[in-house]
C-alpha cells in the first residue's frame, strides 16, 4: 500500500534558516529530525509498503504542496504525527484541509499527545479516521491490513459504520525493540543543524546531524511530566549490540553528531558501558549527548562516555529550592545535582545543560531567586529557565482538576501557564521581572567567575556563528524591551522560548478560524523577514 507521512509542527517552535544548502545540496533545519515517522517509514517499506515523508519544517514543502501530492498520488492512508499540545492546532487544520479536498483518503493520527486524548480527538477531530495509541510500529502495519474493518487492531480509536465511537483494547508495550529497522534518515530531503535547546539558538555544529532513540519511558513520578503514563511507568531499551550497529551505519552515512532522545539515557550501567566500549572499539568519529537525572547510577561511567566522544549531557535541573524540587515529585537533592555536575565536568564533558523552570505552585520569590543562586554555582556551561506549564495527562493536570483551575471536560485539548491559572504560582508579571533580573546577575557571574569555562563555550559558538551574534546572545538580557533581530534570531525564531511558549499557549485557546489566519499571517511576516535577511 501507499502511505503518506507527515510530521507536524509548530512553525514557531521550529524554525527555518534562509536557505543555506549543505553538502549533498539538501535544505538545513535547525531542530531536531522527525525520528517518528522516520522509524515507521523503515518498518513500512520492510514490509513492501510504499512511505513518502514530508515535515513541516521544511520550506519546499509547504501544505499546499502536500495537498497537491495528495491528490495526485492518492495514498491509501496519511499518518500525521506530532508530540504534544502545542502541536494539536495545527494538526487539526491540516486533517480539515486534507478532508476538504480528498473525502475518501484514511486518515490516522498518532503521537503523545491524542494517545492520551485518543477519544476526545476522535470526537472533535472527525475528520481523522483513526486515533493510535501507543507504539507505532506494528500497529500501522496491523491497519494496513483491516483498514476497512479496524475492530481487531489493538490500539485504534474510531468510529463504526453507524457513527458509535469505538476504542478498540491498549496494545501491549513491546519490549523487543530490536525487531525494527534502523529510521529511514536518507528518504526525507531535509538536513537538519545541531543546536542548543531552543531558549539557547546558538549552534553546537555544521556536522551533519541526527538523532537516535536507544530507549523509551522514565519511571519517575515528576508532576508536570506525561512520559511515565504513556509509557505505563515503564523503561525498555534496545541492545548495545543493536545501538552500535546504527552508529555504524550513520559513520558510512556521514553523520557527525548524534543527540539521543532518549527519556532517561543514564539509567542502566553495564548497557552504557558496552555501548561505549563498543564506540571506542569500532573507532567512531560520531560526538553524542544525551539527557538523563542528576541521581543517576551511571556517573561513575562519565569518563568512559567522555571517550567515547558523548560531547553533551542535559540535566533536567529544575529549582535550586529542595522545598521545590519536593514539590515536583523529582526525587532528587541539591547535592546530588552539585555532584551530577561536577562529576560529567571532571570527566571532560564539553557541555553540561541545565534545564530550570520557574513559576511553579508554592514557589515564593525567594525559591525562584536562590534558584539563580544555585545555577551559578553549578559547574554548568548553557542553561534555559523556563515557566512550567500544565498539560492534560500530567498528575499537575489532576491536581488542578481537583481544586477546580481548569475543566476536564473543556480544556482537555489546552494548555496552560500555571501563572495564568494557579493562585499559588507569583503572577506572570513578577516572574517575568525576577526572571530578568536574576538571568543578568547569573550571565555576569558565569562570565567573571567561570571565564575559561564561559569563553570554551562561546569559542565553540563562534566557529558556526558570526561573532555579534554570539555577543548579541549575551547581552540580549540586558536590553530589556527593546525590538530589532539579529541574523541569528531570524533564523532561530526562538530566542525567547518563554514568550514563544506563551504564545503557543495562547494557540490553543482560540478558534480554529482565527489560528488559521494567525497562521497565515505568521507565515508571511516570516517570508518577509527570511527575504530581508537574504538581501542583507
Amino acid at each position: 500500500m501507499k502511505v503518506f507521512l507527515v510530521h507536524v509542527r509548530d512553525p514557531q517552535f521550529y524554525a527555518i534558516p534562509s536557505k543555506t544548502r549543505g553538502k549533498n545540496g539538501r535544505i538545513q533545519v535547525m531542530g531536531f529530525p522527525p525520528i517518528g515517522i522516520m522509524s515507521l517509514s523503515a518498518v513500512l517499506k520492510r514490509a513492501g509498503h510504499e512511505c513518502t515523508m514530508f515535515d513541516q519544517a521544511n520550506p519546499d514543502t509547504p501544505d499546499d504542496v502536500i495537498l497537491a501530492a495528495i491528490a495526485r498520488e492518492k495514498p491509501d492512508l496519511i499518518g500525521l504525527s506530532f508530540l504534544s499540545t502545542t502541536s494539536y492546532p495545527y494538526a487539526k487544520l491540516i486533517a480539515r484541509q486534507i478532508r476538504a479536498a480528498n473525502p475518501d483518503v484514511k486518515i490516522a493520527m498518532g503521537g503523545v499527545f491524542v494517545s492520551l486524548n485518543a477519544q476526545l480527538v476522535k470526537l472533535q477531530c472527525p475528520e481523522v479516521n483513526f486515533v493510535c495509541r501507543g507504539d507505532g510500529e506494528q500497529l500501522l502495519l496491523d491497519l494496513l491490513e483491516r483498514l476497512d474493518d479496524p475492530a481487531g487492531v489493538a490500539g485504534v480509536t474510531w468510529q463504526d459504520a453507524d457513527g458509535a465511537l469505538r476504542h478498540n483494547p491498549n496494545r501491549p508495550l513491546g519490549r523487543d525493540l530490536d525487531q525494527w529497522p534502523f529510521p529511514d534518515r536518507e528518504s526525507l530531503e531535509l538536513d537538519f543543524v545541531e543546536s542548543m535547546p531552543l531558549d539557547v539558538p546558538a549552534v553546537l555544529s555544521r556536522e551533519r546531524f541526527t538523532t537516535m532513540q536507544t530507549s523509551r519511558g522514565c519511571p519517575w513520578p515528576c508532576v508536570f511530566c506525561d512520559i511515565p503514563i504513556f509509557n505505563e511507568g515503564k523503561w525498555r531499551s534496545r541492545s548495545p549490540e543493536h545501538v552500535l550497529a546504527e552508529f555504524r551505519q550513520l559513520q558510512k552515512e556521514g553523520y557527525g553528531s548524534v543527540y539521543f532522545v532518549d527519556d532517561h539515557f543514564l539509567l542502566q550501567p553495564k548497557r552504557i558501558d558496552a555501548i561505549c566500549k563498543g564506540l571506542i572499539e569500532q573507532g567512531s568519529t560520531i560526538q553524542w549527548g544525551c539527557e538523563g537525572r542528576v541521581d543517576s547510577t551511571c556517573m561513575q561511567l562519565f569518563p568512559i562516555m567522555a571517550k567515547a566522544l558523548c560531547r553533551t549531557i542535559m540535566f533536567g535541573i529544575e529549582s535550586g529550592s529542595q522545598k521545590i524540587l519536593d514539590r515536583l515529585k523529582k526525587e532528587q537533592t541539591l547535592q546530588e545535582i552539585e555532584t551530577a555536575v561536577t562529576n560529567a565536568k571532571e570527566a571532560g564533558i564539553e557541555i553540561v545543560h541545565g534545564f530550570f523552570v520557574v513559576g511553579i505552585p508554592d514557589e515564593t520569590e525567594e525559591d525562584m531567586r536562590e534558584t539563580f543562586r544555585f545555577a551559578s554555582k553549578l559547574r554548568i556551561d548553557s542553561f534555559g529557565f523556563n515557566r512550567l506549564c500544565v498539560y492534560r495527562g500530567t498528575p499537575l493536570w489532576q491536581e488542578y482538576v481537583r481544586r477546580g483551575l481548569v475543566n476536564d471536560v473543556e480544556d482537555w485539548y489546552k494548555y496552560f501557564k500555571c501563572s495564568s491559572i494557579d493562585p499559588t504560582v507569583l503572577p506572570g508579571e513578577e516572574i517575568h521581572r525576577i526572571r530578568s533580573e536574576e538571568m543578568q546577575k547569573l550571565i555576569v557571574y558565569k562570565l567573571t567567575r567561570h571565564t575559561r569555562q564561559t569563553l570554551r563555550l562561546l569559542r565553540r559558538f563562534t566557529r558556526y556563528m558570526p561573532l555579534r551574534d554570539v555577543l548579541y546572545l549575551i547581552v540580549k538580557p540586558f536590553l530589556g524591551n527593546k525590538k530589532g533581530f539579529t541574523k541569528a534570531e531570524v533564523i532561530s525564531r526562538a530566542v525567547e522560548h518563554g514568550d514563544v511558549k506563551s504564545a503557543a499557549a495562547d494557540m490553543t485557546l482560540i478558534s480554529d478560524a482565527a489560528l488559521e489566519h494567525a497562521i497565515t499571517e505568521s507565515r508571511a511576516e516570516r517570508a518577509r523577514i527570511q527575504a530581508q535577511a537574504e538581501a542583507d
